[in-house]
């Protein structure tokens, strides 16, 4: 029994398939992957966490960010000033708060937030 398990262990690395080795590479190529996305994600909040702190500082928004509905946007609408949100036709908004007039506060997928008019959402 002892000399089976002896026999069954003992091979040199040079001789394993490269088949084996190939599926080892892959692996480790998923773990760094892994790695990558959490440092991503952490570059996304932060990020988001800036344009939280740019839009509470700019619209001189003191109450708490609550998503009131989500809208899609009709059509492609270019920003003028920074305070206004540019969208893309297609692009899902989430509705802050609602102003006065036709303008909505919405904030992007990126995080970003500024003005939309109505009349470019499309609420479902």
């Amino acid at each position: 029994r002892e000399k089976d398990d002896k026999s069954k262990s003992w091979m040199p690395k040079f001789l394993t398939a490269k088949e084996d080795k190939d599926q080892r590479r892959s692996s480790d190529d998923v773990e760094r992957n892994i790695f990558k996305v959490k440092k991503s994600n952490a570059e996304k909040s932060k990020k988001m966490e800036k344009e939280e702190k740019f839009f509470r500082e700019t619209f001189m928004y003191d109450k708490e960010i609550n998503v009131i509905n989500t809208a899609t946007a009709e059509c492609s609408v270019p920003s003028t000033r920074r305070v206004d949100l540019p969208v893309i036709a297609g692009e899902q908004l989430d509705v802050i708060d609602v102003m006065e007039g036709s303008a909505v506060i919405c904030r992007n997928s990126e995080g970003r937030y500024g003005y939309v008019l109505v009349e470019h959402l499309n609420f479902r």
